[in-house]
């Protein structure tokens, strides 16, 4: 049976996830054009349901992205019908009668805006349906480009509701997935990510990374980044993280201790598979409401993450059974 997802109402207060999605059979399925269409329609749909993202990476067989849901805040009718129009940029003939009876009716708060603004409002503030719509129009997308029927997707997405401590290093280990992958050295030569945005001048994509590592600049920002990337801020073949992928191993096994941006180049699944991660108060409190909600997970506890670096106070919610760093 599928555990309810955890999440924080937007209508209480802002909230940080990070969410991974796979290809069904992890089929290496996406090549540098797919890969840029779902980067457009990640940026397309966030801006449509009002969320952030403050960094992502697409790979050849699936996506990482750190979202920020802000809390609920009114939407006029002008926002809806902008954010519509970005989803929809060209509509079809249909939509597009639609929508003029739908304006005709907004001042007057007629049936057809009415019931039009809400099935707007359902899909935003929400990293559900704006995952779901993310996965929605590029399965079409690709399934009608390389003439394909059937699923894309091989389950529904992972989330991590993340809490005090946990997003810096989520964000550094989500741009370093391209590096771990064996892509290139360095995430800014990566063009599907969003720290190669940033450096690119996307001013969303620097945006985002001035909010979850700080900086009044942009060039403040990219020098807190550079460190906590590299663990000494320049360049990355001075960086303690070029240990061997074997002599990390070694040093796990054995019960040592990495420096973080080292750890943060090994498969973490604290951060895909943990539920929730923050401090230990942070994944207690998430804790008892999700008890209270479904009266589920009785003998479930926060964990402390393995001690092979520094982690501060991050604990998560799940103790996992297999290897969670590696």
């Amino acid at each position: 049976m599928r555990q309810a997802r955890i999440k924080v109402p937007a209508a209480e207060k802002e909230a940080v996830y990070h969410c991974v999605t796979r290809t069904v059979n992890k089929e290496r399925l996406f090549d540098r054009m797919a890969k840029e269409v779902l980067r457009r329609q990640l940026w397309q749909v966030a801006d449509y349901c009002g969320v952030q993202i403050l960094s992502y990476t697409i790979l050849s067989n699936h996506f990482h992205v750190v979202v920020r849901v802000p809390q609920e805040q009114p939407v006029s009718d002008a926002e809806l019908l902008r954010r519509y129009q970005v989803l929809y940029p060209q509509p079809t003939a249909y939509q597009t009668m639609r929508l003029k009876d739908v304006q005709a009716q907004l001042a007057e708060n007629g049936p057809e805006a009415v019931f039009w603004r809400q099935r707007q409002l359902r899909l935003m503030g929400d990293i559900s349906p704006f995952m779901k719509l993310v996965k929605q129009r590029f399965s079409i997308w690709f399934n009608k480009t390389h003439r394909r029927i059937g699923t894309l997707w091989a389950e529904r997405f992972k989330s991590t509701l993340l809490g005090p401590g946990a997003l810096q290093p989520v964000v550094v280990y989500t741009d370093l997935n391209c590096v771990r992958a064996g892509l290139v050295m360095d995430p800014k030569d990566y063009r599907f990510c969003g720290y190669a945005e940033a450096v690119a001048g996307n001013r969303r994509a620097q945006e985002a990374l001035r909010w979850a590592v700080g900086g009044r600049e942009w060039a403040d920002t990219q020098a807190i980044y550079r460190e906590l990337l590299f663990g000494v801020g320049g360049s990355p073949r001075a960086a303690a993280a070029n240990i061997p992928f074997r002599e990390v191993q070694r040093v796990l096994a054995e019960g040592g201790q990495l420096p973080l941006a080292t750890v943060l180049r090994c498969r973490v699944r604290y951060f895909t598979d943990g539920a929730v991660l923050g401090s230990w108060a942070f994944v207690e409190e998430q804790l008892a409401i999700y008890r209270r909600k479904t009266g589920r997970c009785e003998s479930m506890g926060p964990h402390r993450l393995r001690p092979c670096t520094n982690w501060g106070d991050l604990t998560t919610l799940r103790g996992l059974r297999q290897e969670a760093i590696g």
